[in-house]
């Protein structure tokens, strides 16, 4: 038995490691695993129980037993995650497998689909996902438990029991998979279909095998509706139906077909869209070695493991129309839980999460299809040709993933270049767009771990704010006398809009503290962004000149000291009236290879030099300034 799956599972954790494992090393932490690791590691374990008390609180069980294995670096949990990321693709092996037993290519293929499905393209969070795939295994588990109990008379209630377990966790933890749990009855008719029953017999016998989940399942249910309510995310469509019911039962329609086309077609279409980071030579090339990797070992995969029996083409269509059938009855459960609360999956980030439950009946879908072809080789051809480009794809995300994470390191370094220390109880404000996969609240857990790395408390020190997100929201207003209230769950933050800090950050250009006697002129910053507006709150008086920050040890070392550096040093020095610095800071940045990618940057040393009496110097590099943008640098150098 072991040997039988031993092959498959090397074949499928080659793939895995090819499709996620290559850059464990250059990768981070992103979006809400940034504040849930913050709360875990800096404000303590009893934290993270208040964390999730409020919405999945027997998974932050869970998360309680990783977080005492695991620290808080990186590269642990990018192999935390590809590990539980593999073992589920095996449990799927073995699930297709047991329902179709003389198909073991057809089960490989599914497999395969399952492990690299383009449509979510989120597991580089691996803090946070890795444990999505741990309640996903649980899932899978109690469907194979229950396979093998059928399987077993003898050892019937000993697989049953650890299905039921499997199961009972799976519905307890989290709510992603809770709905898909309603597939397990076409599990058992496709597990009882050559079985020669009669339609009662077949009723009957389907119910004993169902009947010790659905009381699970019912328990979980009541468990929700009347002791645990989740209390983050409540169910909208239950009113909506009160109020209007036809309008959204037709509404609720379409979102299903609309499911139903991006999760089995516009999801695969994503393979042949590459993304910016796909200009760069090195990546692209690695792109189609990644590729050409995949499909010598998926080639040999299929070629090496055992052939199932050959049927007559009838029986060959029959055994594909229930894994079709099987399929299809999963991908209509899987959006269960997002259509109840109104949230409607995605291609997009962040709401590509919501594919995830898609995995078990899109793989199934199309295993089912590409198994109806009567030709084994064009069954492999085509099974290979869309594991190797969707294992491509996720490749190239994974390089914006590291991309990210370069960025978002020398934001917070150029940050604590420029404000050593900030005034606690301080309101953040950010742009949005610099970053692709961090939230606002993401960036706000980072700033607390650096400038109050000693706080453990109810009371978070900083927040920060993207305008654009909050504003009528959290942050009713940018003007100043207006209080702040913000909720981590596990803390919060309590403020003033009259202590703002107002920052501007646009790579490859520096991080900017916005001055209001200026910025407000800067049409270089788009409206939209709300931070020319922001400027007019920004007070850089709460930025203090003394050694406050401390870097995470996951941020060094401290990169080299470019343009921004010296940008970030000079600025500094500009607050505190340190002029000499200034030019001195000048002076180094001037004889760099790079160069000032803002004309703004520029304008920190040409009020240096006017300050030293340089006047030639400052005038020079004025024109300078002036006529990169005419139009644009004009006012602001007059204003200056």
């Amino acid at each position: 038995m072991f040997m039988k799956y031993l092959r498959p599972s090397l074949i499928l954790f080659a793939v895995a490691f090819l499709t996620y494992g290559l850059l464990i090393p250059q990768l981070g932490f992103y979006w809400d695993e940034l504040p849930m690791i913050w709360i875990r590691y800096q404000l303590g374990a009893e934290a993270m129980l208040r964390y999730f008390s409020s919405n999945r609180p027997v998974w932050g069980i869970l998360y309680q037993i990783t977080t005492h294995i695991l620290p808080a670096i990186p590269i642990y949990w990018q192999i935390f995650a590809l590990v539980w990321r593999w073992l589920g693709a095996v449990v799927m092996y073995a699930i297709v497998m047991k329902l179709w037993k003389d198909k073991p290519q057809s089960a490989l293929g599914v497999a395969l689909l399952f492990l690299v499905y383009p449509g979510f393209n989120q597991h580089w969070a691996s803090y946070l996902y890795g444990h999505f795939y741990i309640v996903l295994f649980f899932f899978l588990c109690s469907f194979l438990c229950m396979l093998l109990a059928i399987e077993s008379p003898q050892r019937y209630w000993a697989w049953t029991i650890a299905g039921v377990l499997f199961s009972a966790l799976n519905l307890w933890m989290m709510e992603y998979f809770y709905v898909l749990e309603l597939a397990r009855v076409g599990v058992i008719l496709v597990a009882l279909r050559e079985e020669p029953l009669t339609l009662r017999e077949r009723f009957i016998r389907t119910l004993k095998l169902w009947l010790p989940y659905l009381s699970v399942l019912i328990l979980s249910v009541l468990y929700r509706l009347f002791i645990f309510n989740n209390q983050v995310y409540g169910m909208g469509l239950t009113s909506q139906l009160k109020s209007a019911p036809v309008e959204t039962l037709k509404a609720l329609v379409q979102s299903v077909l609309l499911s139903l086309r991006l999760v089995l077609k516009d999801a695969w279409l994503q393979m042949f869209v590459m993304p910016d980071v796909a200009s760069i030579p090195a990546v692209i090339n690695t792109y189609y070695l990644v590729i050409a990797f995949v499909i010598l070992i998926a080639a040999a995969g299929f070629v090496l493991i055992q052939r199932g029996e050959k049927h007559l083409i009838r029986k060959q269509l029959w055994d594909s129309a229930w894994m079709v059938g099987l399929g299809l009855l999963a991908v209509l459960l899987a959006g269960g839980p997002f259509l109840l609360i109104g949230f409607h999956p995605s291609l997009q980030w962040p709401a590509s999460r919501f594919t995830l439950p898609f995995l078990f009946g899109v793989c199934l879908v199309y295993g089912g299809v590409i198994g109806a072809i009567p030709w084994e080789k064009l069954r492999i051809v085509l099974l290979v040709t869309l594991v190797s480009l969707a294992a491509g794809k996720q490749y190239l995300t994974a390089r914006d993933y590291q991309q990210d994470w370069v960025t978002q390191k020398e934001l917070f370094w150029q940050l604590t270049w420029r404000a050593p220390g900030i005034k606690p109880d301080t309101l953040v404000l950010l742009n949005e767009g610099a970053l692709e996969y961090y939230a606002d609240n993401s960036l706000g857990a980072v700033l607390n771990w650096i400038y109050a790395p000693d706080n453990h408390g109810k009371h978070v020190e900083y927040v920060l704010f993207y305008p654009k997100t909050r504003l009528r929201n959290e942050l009713p207003e940018l003007k100043t006398g207006i209080p702040i209230h913000y909720d981590y769950l596990a803390a919060q933050f309590d403020g003033n809009t009259s202590q703002t800090l107002a920052m501007y950050y646009a790579p490859p250009g520096c991080l900017r503290i916005l001055d209001s006697d200026v910025e407000h002129l800067n049409r270089l910053i788009p409206e939209t962004s709300l931070m020319r507006f922001a400027s007019s709150i920004s007070d850089p008086k709460l930025i203090v000149n003394e050694p406050r920050a401390k870097m995470p040890a996951i941020y060094g070392p401290e990169p080299e000291h470019d343009f921004c550096y010296y940008f970030e040093k000079a600025d500094l020095a500009r607050q505190f009236g340190d002029w000499d610095s200034v030019v001195k800071y000048a002076e180094t940045a001037v004889s760099l290879t790079d160069h000032p990618f803002d004309p703004s940057e520029q304008f920190v040393f040409i009020e240096g030099y006017a300050h030293v009496g340089e006047w030639e110097r400052a005038i020079d590099l004025s024109n300078r300034t002036y006529a990169v943008y005419p139009q644009v640098t004009g006012p602001m150098l007059c204003r200056l």
